[in-house]
């Protein structure tokens, strides 16, 4: 695991999953490049804040739900998107639960932005409250609520948990965010809460939005631009082939690596477009 510290300066080589070895010290190398080059980003782009054009905060946040759902299968286009939540009009040929998980995805965007202005702890029950946003009205037995059967993940070979073990995870990853909040670096903290929940697995469905929304929910509060993964086929296999590793041998570099760039992507972009 990465443990960047926010105390140690960026560029102080530590060892990765206890090897210590010149390839990993690479790596690590090359993650603290990265995330030295995010700081100096976050830097400039705190000098252009507070961001007052509210139509660019919209339509980041449609860009956004178009990615996350299209990573999950989403069909609608970004500007079918677009339409369904700026129009509130129906797109022929879509399903209705197209139409609500762009609808609800776009809800709880500006559901964690609020919780950012609130400085809202983590919690389990801050994670459920996303989830119940994400499945609300396509499935309100269980919006908001760890599953109760086992699962299976297709395409991986990553077993979830047993459901009894869910209750007690989920607060081991809370308890686990609360100790390491001031130790890690944001956007490593970010990873890897994102890669801890979906490790768990702890809902029917809905479980890769609700990670990334927590992910970005982090980003956010500390600071840091949303880092939205693309849905398209090269994007979006890495990705899932990074969190694969992660489940399979528990190393997490090149997940944290993903983000990081994800993060450094939206920050170049968003300086570019407000001018800085």
């Amino acid at each position: 695991m990465f443990v960047v510290s926010r105390i140690e300066p960026i560029g102080a080589i530590k060892k990765i999953n206890g090897s210590g070895n010149k390839s990993d010290e690479l790596i690590m190398q090359s993650y603290n490049d990265l995330i030295a080059t995010i700081e100096a980003l976050k830097t400039r782009l705190d000098a252009l804040r507070p961001i007052q054009d509210v139509s660019l905060l919209h339509a980041l946040a449609i860009e956004y739900t178009y990615e996350s759902n299209r990573i999950e299968g989403n069909t609608l286009t970004l500007r079918e998107t677009g339409i369904i939540i700026d129009k509130g009009l129906t797109v022929g040929g879509k399903s209705m639960r197209e139409h609500l998980e762009a609808i609800n995805h776009y809800e709880a965007v500006l559901f964690i932005r609020d919780l950012v202005q609130k400085q809202m702890p983590v919690t389990e029950y801050l994670v459920k409250q996303v989830h119940a946003l994400i499945l609300r009205g396509i499935d309100r037995e269980n919006a908001g609520c760890y599953r109760s059967i086992p699962v299976m993940i297709s395409g991986s070979r990553h077993l979830p948990p047993q459901p009894w073990q869910v209750p007690i995870l989920m607060q081991d990853c809370c308890h686990w965010y609360d100790e390491n909040k001031s130790l890690m670096h944001p956007v490593t903290l970010a990873a890897e809460m994102h890669e801890r929940l979906v490790t768990i697995h702890p809902f029917i469905d809905g479980n890769g939005r609700t990670a990334r929304l927590l992910m970005n929910l982090i980003l956010l509060a500390n600071g840091y631009p949303l880092a939205n993964i693309g849905g398209d086929t090269e994007s979006r296999l890495a990705y899932y082939q990074a969190l694969e590793i992660c489940n399979l041998n528990g190393d997490k570099e090149e997940f944290c690596m993903l983000i990081a760039k994800e993060v450094l992507n939206s920050a170049e972009r968003l300086i570019s477009i407000l001018g800085g």
